[in-house]
């Protein structure tokens, strides 16, 4: 694990921060793809968890929730709109063209099973000591974690900082070909840089420690 700021801790679940997780006290954000439960758990050591909540329903982002709440005894925390794909698993079928074979292929071997969900996540909600920004456009349900004392955003999605193809760190908007709404999207990158974060999470990438640059981003879209 990656010590990010206080009680937060960056969870990298593939090679160079391809796709990440968070700790944030004893709740996990995220839950990375199918085949990432044992490299959590590993990475927890002896971390007790409590919840585990998502970004948003994407398999990505929830391949291994179902395993870790039922091995953890933890409920699932999900945005109101991401909850369906949640409980179902389906979670390519809210995506522009989930028949698309890239679509097929993370359904097939990314995503996990579904799981009940245990809380609606909504604007303004508490999660350990961060306030849930909605933040839809690349999943319906999408929402981020944001700590306004130290200016610290778990950001999941909304914006990335990876190239996919070079796995080199870029500042860019998710692909559209994941992404439900590409404008609502851009409204909610604008939401975000307005709270003017000092710190960045991302779901792929590295840390960004600059507010600065995402507001800068967040003018040229």
């Amino acid at each position: 694990m990656i010590h990010i700021a206080n009680d937060v801790f960056q969870i990298p679940v593939t090679p160079r921060q391809l796709v990440n997780t968070y700790l944030i006290g004893s709740t996990l954000i995220d839950a990375g793809i199918k085949f990432s439960g044992r490299t959590i758990l590993r990475q927890l050591g002896n971390h007790r968890l409590t919840a585990h909540a998502l970004t948003h329903a994407h398999p990505d982002h929830q391949g291994a929730s179902a395993e870790l709440c039922k091995k953890l005894g933890i409920p699932f925390w999900v945005g109101a709109k991401d909850q369906s794909a949640a409980e179902s698993g389906l979670v390519v079928n809210n995506m522009p063209n989930p028949k698309h074979p890239v679509a097929i292929f993370e359904q097939n071997f990314m995503a996990g099973p579904g799981h009940p969900v245990d809380r609606i996540l909504q604007e303004g909600d508490m999660v350990e000591d961060f306030v849930v920004i909605e933040t839809p456009g690349h999943s319906a349900g999408h929402v981020c974690f944001w700590r306004e004392r130290d200016g610290v955003l778990i950001a999941g999605d909304v914006l990335r900082n990876i190239n996919f193809f070079t796995t080199m760190p870029e500042l860019s908007e998710p692909p559209a070909i994941f992404t439900t709404s590409v404008e609502t999207n851009k409204k909610s990158i604008q939401k975000i840089a307005a709270l003017k974060p000092q710190v960045i999470c991302f779901g792929h990438g590295p840390v960004i420690r600059d507010a600065e640059r995402i507001q800068a981003f967040a003018k040229r879209i």
